[in-house]
């Protein structure tokens, strides 16, 4: 009988965490710029929310709640990592296959694979942009306008209220907006005023 049950839960644990998958990965990615750092936390969220899955209440949001989880054990995971010494690699990547290639004619339709967008599309100084901006503004941003989750998603995955949710994300774009206000220039998006 308990191994039936257990094959139950784990069938609808499968079943609820299938089409978040990618999402996940994108976001784990994101958060750590580092793939190694984003199996390892992919691995752990998933751990911890199957060990968990009996507090998740069937009918509420499962992405949020699994966000949720992610969320916190990046936050363990940076905190940890932030008292190691930093290790260098001399493995340096260099993949612009994908970007070389890029067919813009797939954009055009309405569904967009939001990693490839901004891991591609996004260049060096946008994605440093990012990177720079205070933790606490750039996991909101990039939830927001990278991953399309709601406030509302937001505020369950981050745990904190709705106008604190809407505060760092116009406080976020307010200093990516000044911190991209030459590379705008540069680009032509804005024209410079001989003021």
């Amino acid at each position: 009988m308990l191994v039936a049950t257990n094959k139950l839960r784990e069938a609808k644990f499968k079943e609820l965490i299938a089409p978040h998958n990618k999402l996940l990965q994108g976001m784990a990615l994101k958060m750590t710029k580092n793939p190694e750092d984003a199996g390892d936390l992919i691995q752990d969220t998933f751990f911890k929310a199957y060990r968990f899955f009996d507090s998740f209440e069937e009918g509420t949001n499962f992405r949020a709640w699994i966000f949720k989880i992610m969320t916190n054990s990046y936050i363990t995971f940076y905190r940890k990592k932030a008292k190691q010494p930093k290790m260098l690699s001399y493995d340096v990547l260099e993949d612009f296959f994908l970007y070389d290639n890029l067919d813009y004619n797939h954009y055009s339709t309405r569904k967009v694979n939001a990693d490839l967008v901004y891991e591609k599309i996004y260049d060096d100084d946008i994605k440093k942009a990012l990177d720079t901006l205070p933790e606490q503004f750039r996991s909101v941003i990039l939830l927001c306008d990278i991953e399309g989750l709601s406030y509302k998603e937001i505020e369950e995955i981050q745990g904190i209220p709705l106008g604190t949710v809407m505060s760092r994300i116009f406080r976020g774009r307010k200093i990516l907006q000044k911190s991209l206000l030459k590379y705008a220039k540069e680009k032509g998006f804005i024209k410079n005023s001989q003021n």
